[in-house]
C-alpha cells in the first residue's frame, strides 16, 4: 500500500520531467519538440533567424531529436566548425539554471551563461574537470547553475565545477558546438526576484 501511494505521488513529477515540462517556478528553455526560442546570433548579438517550429538549424549542427536538443558533429560542407546557439531571450535577473546532458566519447561543448562559457564535455576524457567522482560517462548528468549578483556557482551531479564564475549584467543562455555529439534535455530556468 505504501509503495502504491509513493508511486502515485511520484508519477506526476516523472511525467513532467519526461515531457520537458518545467517543474513549478521554472520555465522550460527547450520544449522537447523543436528549436522555438533558440537562434544563432550575429556579431552584434542579435538573433539571426527564427527557428520557431523547426526541428533543425539551417546547418544541421543543432537539432530537436526526441526529448533532446542535440549538438551534432561538424560537417565541413554545411558550415563552420565552431558554432554557438543561444536563447532568443536574455536573463538580467539572478537565476537558477538546471539541465541534463549526455556526452559522446571525447565530446566537447559548452554552456554560455550570458556569454562566459562553462565547459560541458565528456569530462573524464576531455577535461577540464577530470577529477569528478559522480560524473557518468555516456549517460545523463545534471548541471545546476545558481547566479547571484553576477556570479555563477556551477555543479555537475552536485560536485563543484566553478565556485564563482563572473558574469556580465545580462545575456542569453547558449550551447556550443565543437566536437562529437552532445545531447541536452530538461533545460529549465527559474528567475529569482
Amino acid at each position: 500500500l505504501i509503495a502504491l501511494v509513493l508511486a502515485g505521488a511520484l508519477a506526476p513529477s516523472i511525467a513532467t520531467a519526461e515531457n520537458n515540462v518545467a517543474p513549478k517556478g521554472f520555465t522550460a528553455l527547450f520544449n522537447g519538440k523543436d528549436l522555438t526560442g533558440w537562434s544563432y546570433r550575429d556579431k552584434e548579438g542579435k538573433p539571426t533567424e527564427s527557428l520557431a517550429g523547426k526541428k533543425a538549424a539551417t546547418d544541421g549542427r543543432y537539432t530537436a531529436k526526441g526529448e533532446s536538443l542535440t549538438v551534432n558533429p561538424y560537417d565541413q560542407a554545411k558550415g563552420p566548425h565552431l558554432r554557438q546557439f543561444y536563447t532568443t531571450q536574455e536573463f538580467p535577473k539572478d537565476f537558477i539554471l538546471k539541465l541534463e546532458f549526455r556526452a559522446a566519447v571525447n565530446a566537447d561543448s559548452g554552456i554560455f551563461l550570458r556569454k562566459p562559457q562553462l565547459q560541458c564535455r565528456d569530462y573524464l576524457v576531455a577535461g577540464p574537470y577530470k577529477m569528478l567522482k559522480k560524473y557518468k560517462a555516456q549517460d545523463w548528468n545534471v548541471i545546476e547553475v545558481v547566479v547571484k549578483d553576477g556570479v555563477a556557482h556551477c555543479t555537475c551531479n552536485g560536485e563543484v565545477l566553478e565556485a564563482a564564475l563572473k558574469l556580465p549584467a545580462t545575456g542569453p543562455i547558449g550551447l556550443e558546438a565543437d566536437r562529437n555529439t552532445m545531447e541536452y534535455r530538461r533545460i529549465q530556468i527559474k528567475q529569482l526576484p
